[in-house]
């Protein structure tokens, strides 16, 4: 069925209105708060279903209310932090006439001072998600700039061999230092696994089910 001929109207005005170069800027920083919330939501979403029905008991009100709880979180602050973040970048260079590299430095840090700053488990694990593909990054440019010599072998297999023995020292000896998700991961993964009492919870179970 043809949209109303008021309707078509309203969208060629708003599709001319979005043509126009003046506005670029403004729409922008529109279009980056909308990609903000829709990626940070498709992001949590699946993430916290999964984590919550594989680790959180109470009922199931209390699971669907922590996942939307958390899909929220993740998708505003990402959504506000990405609005932030441009404006202050085209605010900078507005004010300089050019666009330097230490913009997009400040604006982030500034945005993250605005908007990352609770210490809870969705943002502990943005910086954490952020940090080691960082410490990647950096080393890729060191090499690219020459500060760092190219390594003559792959260094993954040593890397990998290092970060896993490192956290599983740390989830030994020293388990309260990792982040909760983590240790109820590692623990249904290298704990769990001990213990069983028939075919149930050997197979099917991760525990024994209660007796009715």
């Amino acid at each position: 069925m043809a949209a109303p001929p008021q309707m078509r109207a309203l969208l060629l005005a708003v599709n001319a209105l979005l043509r126009k170069r003046r506005y670029h800027a403004a729409l922008a920083l529109l279009k980056g708060f909308r990609n903000g919330a829709v990626y940070g939501a498709k992001i949590r979403a699946p993430h916290a279903l999964v984590m919550t029905f594989l680790f959180h008991s109470g009922s199931l009100q209390d699971k669907l209310r922590a996942i939307l709880q958390a899909t929220y979180t993740h998708s505003s602050n990402l959504a506000c932090f990405v609005f932030i973040y441009k404006g202050l970048c085209t605010l900078q260079s507005h004010v300089q006439g050019k666009t330097y590299q230490v913009h997009s430095f400040l604006a982030a840090f500034i945005g993250s001072l605005l908007v990352f700053t609770k210490n809870n488990n969705i943002n502990n694990q943005i910086c954490m998600y952020l940090l080691s593909r960082i410490l990647f990054a950096l080393c890729r440019l060191g090499v690219e700039k020459g500060y760092i010599p190219e390594p003559k072998w792959d260094p993954y297999p040593l890397i990998s061999a290092m970060v896993w023995g490192l956290v599983l020292w740390l989830f030994e000896y020293h388990r309260p230092t990792l982040q909760p998700s983590l240790q109820s991961s590692m623990t249904y993964l290298y704990e769990d696994s001990n213990v069983w009492h028939d075919i149930s919870d050997f197979l099917i179970y991760n525990k024994s089910r209660p007796s009715k």
